[in-house]
């Protein structure tokens, strides 16, 4: 019998360690989603500053008057796809 009870106490005290471990794994797993959400909030954040400054640049390219052609022609499409969009939009508007 003593033997029996020894053998449950073994077993109460790796059930407080797992225990204890699967809190901590808990707790990680918390602060590595919290971590996950604010490096996302950051990648966004600094997609849309670097949408805004590639605008920028495209703006003071054109303000310039130093085209070359390619660049030039890349604009025009650029600009070309921008109106079929704006197009497709106005189309679903008034639908």
């Amino acid at each position: 019998m003593a033997e029996l009870n020894e053998h449950i106490n073994e077993l109460q005290d790796k059930l407080q360690l797992l225990l204890k471990a699967y809190r901590q794994l808990q707790k990680e797993n918390q602060r590595l989603e919290r971590e996950l959400s604010s490096a996302l909030e950051l990648q966004a954040s600094n997609t849309t500053a670097l949408s805004v400054l590639e605008q920028k640049l495209a703006a003071a390219r054109m303000s310039s008057g130093n085209w070359d052609p390619e660049a030039k022609q890349k604009l025009q499409k650029q600009i070309d796809t921008y109106l079929k969009e704006i197009d497709k939009c106005l189309a679903l508007l008034h639908a």
